[in-house]
């Protein structure tokens, strides 16, 4: 007997632990504050990326070593480290112990019928409202009974030798509207879970014409796709007469058995779904010592336009002009010194690209030329020919946030059940009312005296408003059947 006492003990106290409030807020700061730093510190990124972060709040000196005990914590990884999952799970079973601490006690207060109340204990309720009207006790009971239909209450109905008690309610499910939310968090919280179980998040720096079946983690580690993703081309558009960018697209192909299943032309915001793995557009760049082809469009004068893709120093020509022309240099980045006139190339990245083009016009010198892709009027030649510089295909990279989270379906599915719950909780309440009608004098003379009284779970003041109104509509009517 006294061993099962102890067991008894010892599982209320374990109940007790995991049903309280403070290990609640407890849990909840802690999965707080590291989320603050799994969001400042970048997750799955280059040691570099982060040493360089860290050393601009603990100093150059300090950063590794600041990085290697995060590192160590798994702030590098944090929402797939042991440690916060398990948060996670603790606080999924507090929530869920709390709800099954609180539930029965409102599943009786929800199923427990209205009865109705001596005319004194009315009086007693939090809002009560009391008036007298100059009619008969059917009267008023029946224009009651109808503002009270009007108002959504299914009326229950007490009589006695001279009074009558009308009682009802709305909204009783309402009381449910907490725990609604409850299953809501829990459903984030496994959606969470499920995705830093099977999900990943990686990144792929896929370069123009190239494919890939692995996208790549921290520290090198790869992840396969099932598939293949191919980048055809990228592009950076640019704000007219300015370097920042506008946007900036790619088009992936997904490739599978050998063949291509899926297009799409990707830009922030409107990245590729493929068998539960995204790709977002995320970045871009140049690739290190890439030689890639020159695509170019020759127009002779009133002729038909001609798409050429060309590698550096060779040559083509302007068909029925006899015009040669050789690609001889290339800048990604082409500007002319203010002072000095001379032309220089101001960044790496392909800000501003242009070519450097020798033509060869027959009976003239040869003269070379810079054609700049933003503006095609620099390819203007003598005679009313072009030659328009579309792309340097193959030197760019596209930047991709590649992801796949197999709750996510259950995150999206809690933000609608929550919803759900918060209106019902915050704009739904648990409505009680009682009416008493009896006349003044016994035997059935005098005015009536009409006791209203009420009770809400929240908003009280709403709810105040209602009975005035539902009184005064009653009133009303009561007083226009007397005048006829």
């Amino acid at each position: 007997m006294e061993e099962e006492k102890q067991k008894k003990d010892i599982f209320e106290t374990i109940w007790d632990f995991l049903a309280s409030v403070k290990l609640a807020i407890a849990v909840f700061i802690i999965l707080a504050l590291s989320s603050i730093i799994g969001t400042i510190v970048e997750q799955q990124a280059e040691p570099a990326k982060n040493i360089a972060l860290l050393a601009k709040f603990f100093g150059d000196s300090a950063a590794p070593t600041v990085y290697n005990v995060f590192a160590k914590l798994g702030f590098m990884d944090m929402y797939r480290s042991w440690w916060f999952v398990s948060f996670l799970v603790m606080f999924s079973v507090n929530l869920i112990v709390c709800t099954l601490d609180r539930f029965p006690k409102t599943l009786r207060l929800v199923k427990t019928p209205l009865r109705p109340l001596a005319e004194n204990v009315v009086r007693t309720l939090p809002v009560k409202k009391e008036i007298k009207l100059k009619t008969s006790l059917k009267t008023a009971k029946d224009e009651f009974l109808n503002s009270l239909n009007s108002s959504g209450y299914h009326v229950l109905e007490s009589n006695e030798d001279d009074s009558v008690q009308l009682y009802s309610q709305k909204g009783r499910y309402a009381r449910f509207g907490v725990y609604v939310v409850h299953l809501s968090i829990i459903l984030i919280l496994l959606g969470a879970i499920i995705g830093a179980r099977f999900g990943f998040g990686g990144f792929l720096n896929l370069p123009e014409g190239q494919v890939s079946d692995v996208a790549f983690m921290g520290e090198g580690k790869t992840i396969p796709l099932g598939f293949s993703v191919k980048c055809n081309w990228y592009e950076t558009r640019y704000y007219e007469g300015m370097d920042t960018p506008q946007e900036f697209q790619s088009e992936l192909a997904v490739i599978e058995n050998g063949k291509e299943v899926m297009r799409k032309v990707i830009e922030v915001n409107s990245p590729l779904t493929y068998k539960g793995i995204t790709f977002y557009q995320a970045s871009y760049g140049m690739v290190p010592n890439a030689v890639g082809y020159f695509m170019l469009t020759v127009t002779p004068n009133g002729g038909q336009p001609h798409t050429l893709q060309l590698r550096p120093m060779e040559s083509f020509d302007i068909p029925g002009t006899g015009i040669r022309g050789t690609i001889v240099n290339f800048s990604p980045a082409l500007t002319q010194d203010r002072r000095t006139g001379a032309l220089t190339t101001y960044s790496e990245a392909m800000v501003n690209p242009a070519v450097a083009i020798e033509f060869q016009i027959p009976s003239q010198e040869k003269f070379t030329g810079w054609i700049l892709k933003r503006y095609p009027g620099t390819g203007a030649l003598p005679g009313g020919h072009s030659v328009r510089f579309d792309d340097y295909w193959g030197v760019e990279y596209t930047g991709l946030q590649v992801s796949k989270d197999p709750g996510v379906w259950l995150i999206y599915l809690a933000s609608i059940v929550m919803a759900v719950g918060l209106y019902v909780a915050f704009f739904i309440s648990h409505k009680k009312v009682w009416i008493n009608l009896a006349h003044e004098a016994p035997g059935g003379k005098g005015p009536v005296r009409i006791t209203v009284g009420g009770s809400t779970s929240r908003n009280r003041l709403a709810f105040e408003k209602e009975l005035e109104h539902l009184v005064s509509k009653a009133s009303h009517a009561i007083e226009g059947r007397s005048k006829k």
